[in-house]
């Protein structure tokens, strides 16, 4: 997927389901920025895109924004959100700075930590890239006991992927996503967690690496304990708050041997087609990806005054 895509998107099945629903929904073309220009000219009540931003004559021009700017709905963050989010440490310092709870951290390079005594945190240790999504660079070797596999692990990070590395306290515990669709016009908050059951990898540890999440080696099951949905609802809508999300997005929470909730990422241009945003509303809702599809374009449909609050 490009850099510049935030949600691959069937345009064509989308546009058969909002034509269902919807008046005049076409399918618009950008390949410059007169193409945009008269997209905004056409003042249209939504736009349905995964797009983050288009690049024009070296000029980069965040999609959602621009849109904003000239009073027209679209589905997803803004451009300082989703950029956020994007950013595993700042997102980590925000969800910190909103006392919520998040494992320990901090972020290194080759080098910087030179010995284990100048180690902020404890072992065991979790490490991944900090500018990375769709758990790149995660795989068995991501979680180390020693101070000579964190140094490996660093390495490999900086040198596979050219980026710092967040480094955390390992969480052992359960891991959940959970799917937040913010419907402001009218007043709906949709909250729905599911848990992700990763296969053990060669280490022994259930952790989604990049090779499970590929190849969707990992199960999804509903949260049955109501004291548990309950916690990981209000860790959900906190953060996602904390963090300036709109409409839609995923928080990923996981516990500690002791059972202990705690924030680990968020993403707000979730996976719509089978990822774990859809899976969220199948199995809590029963609801099918026409519905979930139409309850997206009915919750992007904010006035614009709204935008600000």
């Amino acid at each position: 997927m490009k850099k510049n895509v935030g949600i691959k998107l069937d345009e064509t099945l989308i546009l058969e389901i909002l034509s269902k629903n919807y008046e005049n929904v076409v399918i618009t073309i950008i390949e410059n920025e007169n193409d945009l220009k008269s997209l905004i000219k056409r003042k249209p009540d939504l736009v349905f895109s995964g797009i983050k931003y288009f690049s024009f004559n070296d000029k980069e021009i965040w999609l959602c924004d621009y849109l904003q700017k000239n009073n027209i709905n679209y589905i997803t963050s803004n451009k300082e959100a989703l950029n956020c989010v994007c950013d595993k440490n700042k997102t980590k310092l925000l969800i910190k700075e909103a006392n919520i709870k998040t494992a320990n951290f901090f972020t290194t390079q080759p080098n910087e930590h030179e010995i284990e005594s100048l180690l902020p945190v404890t072992f065991p240790l979790f490490l991944k890239p900090i500018l990375r999504e769709n758990n790149q660079g995660i795989n068995p070797e991501s979680v180390v006991f020693d101070f000579k596999k964190y140094q490996a692990k660093v390495l490999e990070i900086y040198n596979n992927f050219q980026s710092r590395t967040l480094v955390e306290n390992y969480l052992s515990g359960k891991e959940y996503s959970v799917s937040i669709l913010e419907n402001k016009s009218k007043n709906i908050l949709i909250v729905l967690p599911i848990e992700i059951i990763a296969v053990k990898n060669k280490n022994g540890h259930r952790i989604l690496d990049s090779e499970a999440k590929e190849n969707n080696l990992e199960e999804l099951v509903m949260v049955t304990d109501r004291k548990i949905y309950r916690e990981l609802c209000n860790v959900a809508i906190n953060s996602f708050k904390a963090l300036g999300g709109k409409t839609m997005g995923r928080i990923n929470i996981k516990t500690s041997y002791n059972g202990i909730l705690s924030f680990m990422e968020a993403n707000f241009m979730p996976e719509l087609n089978d990822g774990y945003f859809y899976k969220s509303f199948f199995l809590n809702e029963n609801i099918n990806y026409e519905q979930m599809i139409l309850k997206i374009a009915d919750a992007g449909m904010i006035l614009p005054e709204e935008y600000e609050n």
